[in-house]
């Protein structure tokens, strides 16, 4: 590359990237919600799109600086106002104050008046704030309110998470409130960019690192809501990447995960990837099970009622254990009666799971576990948007790109519920073109590659 023209084209990577830093910026400080957040926020996404292109045309040896540069800035976006979209933070720090007092977290809902003691004015407002009817407090009684969203029912996060919870609120200085959740979330999300670089510059190419880096689901999600999936999402990486080479080890971090926020159990037949004998799998389910069994004990021997919270609540209440209650199977249920969709959704993830289990490649499990991850997503259609950051730092390490359509769809779901169906439907759609693509331009791959791959080879990669 001439020198002018790798001064062109650096220039024009800063400037999307100051424009990605900026839209981000402007949307979370700003006020809109719903359609008109989504607006804004799916500007971001075509920015951040037209960013990674120019990145794939920029020398090797500026590659890495730019991604960790631009993850950096974007980041930092996450920290410009008080989480915009989600009150699941207010939650955990509800949840760090109960066990900084000795209490656990699944013994007590917020509102249970046993815990009168523990309320402030941040997380239960007074009376005249109350009155002025925000959405975003959930009354309780006597006139008062909360931050927390679900106030009447226990905690649902695993023993890994409540861990965070608790580090959290002992680093915070008094009347901090939200900023130290979102720096942490910062922190997280600036470690998972780093991991991924490092692992991409071993087996490359490494400017697939900046479609976590620079994804605007990170900041808005992992720290400006500050979403507790960045730690999972960290162990979940360096758990994939691990497995291959020390199966125990990899068990052992996949439990971590697990322990953290349930959803890194879909990992579980990417991580089995081509151990056919009997002694490999055990290898890494048994380290996988002890490690989460040995993560819930101590909450099992503290708290007097069950650790599982509000799981089977939440279950019901998003329509997962009855089609027709909601959301969910919104695809399948395009082409199924709601009474065959569950039934349907298992029977397919059963399946999906024996062929990446049996056929995936040991050596990059990362890929069969992002196949079934997006999978999931788009048989489940989750309509939350946070979910979606395991599937982009899985998109990150395989690369295939067209499974973001996945993740943005969560966020399109999320924002605007009545639009889950069409969302999942274009993503859906986007994820079989770019496949069907990819076999036309590389050609189908073995029966061994574990599925269909980015290619990789392009210029300064």
């Amino acid at each position: 590359m001439t020198r002018p023209r790798l001064a062109v084209t650096t220039a024009s990577l800063v400037l999307l990237l100051t424009a990605l830093t900026a839209a981000l910026a402007a949307l979370l400080h700003g006020e809109s919600r719903g359609a008109r957040f989504l607006t804004g926020y799916a500007g971001a996404w075509l920015v951040f799109a037209l960013a990674v292109v120019v990145l794939r045309h920029v020398p090797a040896r500026r590659v890495v600086p730019l991604i960790m540069a631009g993850a950096v800035a974007v980041t930092a976006t996450g920290l410009v106002a008080g989480p915009r979209t989600s009150t699941d933070s207010y939650r955990y720090a509800w949840d760090g104050r109960v066990q900084a007092a000795g209490i656990s977290p699944y013994d007590h809902a917020p509102a249970d008046p046993a815990l009168t003691g523990l309320r402030d004015a941040w997380l239960f407002p007074g009376a005249a704030v109350c009155a002025k009817k925000d959405p975003d407090l959930a009354p309780i009684a006597d006139g008062r309110c909360t931050r927390i969203n679900r106030p009447f029912v226990h905690t649902i996060y695993p023993p890994v998470a409540e861990g965070w919870f608790l580090l959290v609120d002992e680093l915070s200085p008094t009347g901090v409130r939200h900023k130290v959740l979102q720096a942490g979330g910062a922190l997280l999300c600036l470690a998972v960019a780093g991991l991924l670089v490092a692992v991409l510059r071993r087996r490359g190419p490494t400017w697939l690192a900046a479609l976590w880096a620079w994804c605007p689901a990170v900041p808005v999600e992992g720290v400006n809501n500050a979403h507790v999936d960045v730690l999972a999402v960290l162990f979940s990486v360096a758990a994939l990447v691990v497995v291959a080479r020390r199966r125990v080890t990899g068990g052992v971090l996949l439990g971590v995960a697990v322990a953290a926020k349930l959803l890194p159990a879909l990992l579980v037949p990417g991580a089995l990837s081509g151990a056919r004998r009997p002694r490999a799998a055990l290898a890494i389910l048994v380290p996988v099970v002890a490690a989460v069994t040995a993560l819930y004990l101590p909450y099992v021997l503290l708290s007097d009622g069950s650790v599982l919270g509000y799981l089977g609540g939440y279950t019901q209440e998003e329509g997962y254990d009855d089609a027709s209650a909601g959301g969910r199977y919104a695809l399948v249920r395009l082409v199924l009666p709601d009474a065959w969709a569950l039934p349907a959704v298992l029977l397919a993830l059963a399946g999906l799971a024996v062929a990446v289990w049996w056929r995936g490649p040991a050596e990059e499990p990362w890929r069969g576990a992002m196949v079934t991850v997006g999978t999931a997503f788009l048989l489940l259609t989750p309509g939350y948007s946070w979910y979606a950051l395991l599937l982009v730092a899985l998109v990150a390490l395989d690369g295939r790109w067209e499974w973001l359509g996945v993740a943005a769809a969560g966020a399109v779901a999320y924002l605007v519920p009545g639009a889950t169906t069409w969302a999942y439907a274009v993503a859906a759609v986007a994820v079989g073109v770019g496949g069907w693509t990819r076999r036309r331009a590389t050609g189908v791959p073995r029966p061994d590659a574990g599925g269909l791959r980015l290619p990789v080879g392009a210029p300064g990669a």
